[in-house]
């Protein structure tokens, strides 16, 4: 058998890694790894000999030849290893002389393996999970084989506390990104709370003049209908009418007059009862809950946002509306109502992209598609339901207020419904908080219901928010 000496192993080898430029999406790649294999049949004292002189190198990688000539991966003996052999009585004479095969029959353990792509905090949970007398060794990482020498396998050690620092290190960025998010948020949400308040006290403004204008017209249409009906009487009595009075008749258009008093009235009512009906849209819609939940009628803000979107969904949009008899439902309605706003504001932004998509489509390239004739369409459908469990057909006995909007616009691809679920985790909201991701956490973490997408291209987009009945 042949063995290695000293001269004959290449020394250690540190690629320095970027510890100082570590972020949230770090991988064990930026870290600092050592190079260092033999082969199995190197003596156990050459290995030794290398520890001593670099005393910083946590392991060694073994080697051994394949059948076919070519070297492959044996397994990995650190040093804590090796020195706990060589303290046991008559070791150094048993062990420091014998090949490195020998020593690994005996300290063989598993090594933990992972790929130069392994984000930094994966790894470190990883690492924990090992059994505690393994929690010490190094970490085996496997490397893109271009970045080897040729004589080496793409494999090399990190140091467990390195792995460990460079954890901690990322955590507490992690912890201050979150630190300064949440006072963005905290800012964020006393700016709404302000605007809130300035919005619900304009809209309170507003039904003050609205109230006495819509408590005067009764009166105003009662007294001018009376003296319509009055000078109908004294036209009636007098069977010849003064010409001073004809000729004023005949200026101020008396008989139109006459037919267009109550027209007037009637379209001052209606524009009254608009203008209260926006307030009090406003006012619901900047509704700031309260520290519990109260019950709320579900379809009287579905209308107020509706109302509010109204300049938005135009005539080209038709909005369907299904509603069944639901009781009212405890909740946090000024956070549902920003969750309503965000699902039709993204639904009336896919309807208006794709009319204009298939009008640019139509005028420039003279293609006509399929759904071109098709008009767009919001469907909002509302009932109390038992939904169905994911692991079997049957219904859970909890009653559910379902809400489902949906749009026949251009639907989303796979991977476009990709990004939207994996938004809704924790560590995607901290990156970037998206209008759904929002949403989804304030349905499902804020009144323990449940938020559900479904989508096909070319088909349209439907979302349903399962709110439970207590």
């Amino acid at each position: 058998m042949l063995e290695e000496r000293d001269d004959q192993v290449s020394p250690p080898r540190l690629i320095e890694g970027t510890i100082f430029d570590l972020g949230l999406a770090s991988t064990l790649g930026d870290l600092s790894l050592y190079e260092f294999q033999v082969s199995a049949s190197c003596l156990g004292i050459v290995v030794a000999q290398i520890f001593e002189r670099y005393p910083s190198v946590p392991g060694v990688i073994l080697i051994e030849e394949s059948p076919d000539g070519n070297p492959q991966f044996l397994g990995m003996i650190s040093r804590r290893q090796l020195l706990e052999f060589l303290i046991r009585p008559q070791a150094m004479e048993l062990f420091l002389p014998q090949p490195l095969r020998v020593l690994y029959s005996y300290a063989r353990t598993s090594p933990l393996i992972l790929s130069e792509d392994t984000p930094i905090v994966s790894a470190a949970q990883q690492a924990l999970r090992r059994l505690p007398e393994l929690r010490g060794e190094p970490i085996v990482v496997e490397i893109d084989p271009l970045s080897s020498s040729s004589r080496s396998l793409p494999y090399r050690l990190l140091d467990v506390h390195e792995l460990n620092i460079a954890n901690w290190q990322i955590r507490g960025i992690e912890t201050q990104v979150r630190f300064e998010r949440m006072q963005t948020q905290i800012v964020q949400i006393e700016k709404m709370a302000n605007l809130g308040r300035l919005v619900d006290g304009v809209a309170h403004e507003i039904l003050d003049p609205v109230g006495f204008i819509w408590g005067n017209l009764t009166h105003l249409s009662a007294y001018s209908e009376s003296l319509i009906n009055l000078i109908s009487v004294y036209e009636a009595h007098f069977s010849t009418t003064p010409s001073d009075i004809q000729q004023i008749k005949d200026e101020i258009e008396f008989d139109y007059i006459q037919q267009d008093i109550p027209q007037i009235v009637k379209s001052i009512q209606s524009g009254a009862e608009r203008l209260k009906k926006l307030a009090t849209s406003l006012q619901n819609f900047c509704y700031i809950d309260e520290v519990h939940p109260k019950p709320a009628d579900i379809h009287t803000h579905l209308e107020s946002i509706l109302l509010l979107l109204k300049n938005r969904i135009s005539s080209e949009i038709k909005v369907i509306k299904s509603y069944d008899h639901i009781p009212p439902v405890t909740c946090y309605i000024g956070q549902l109502n920003q969750v309503f706003m965000n699902i039709l504001t993204n639904a009336i932004d896919a309807l208006v992209s794709q009319a204009f998509s298939e009008d640019w489509a139509k005028k420039y390239r003279g293609n006509i598609s399929q759904n071109i004739d098709k008009k767009p369409t919001i469907e909002i459908t509302t009932e109390v339901r038992s939904p169905k469990t994911k692991l079997s057909s049957e219904r859970t006995p909890q009653r559910w207020v379902s809400i489902r909007i949906a749009d026949n616009g251009p639907g989303m691809s796979f991977d476009e419904q990709q990004k939207i679920i994996e938004s809704f985790s924790t560590r995607k909201r901290l990156e970037k908080e998206t209008s759904l991701a929002h949403s989804y956490q304030i349905v499902t973490g804020k009144h323990g219901g449940q938020f559900l997408m479904q989508s096909e291209p070319g088909m349209g987009t439907e979302f349903e928010i399962l709110l439970p009945l207590v």
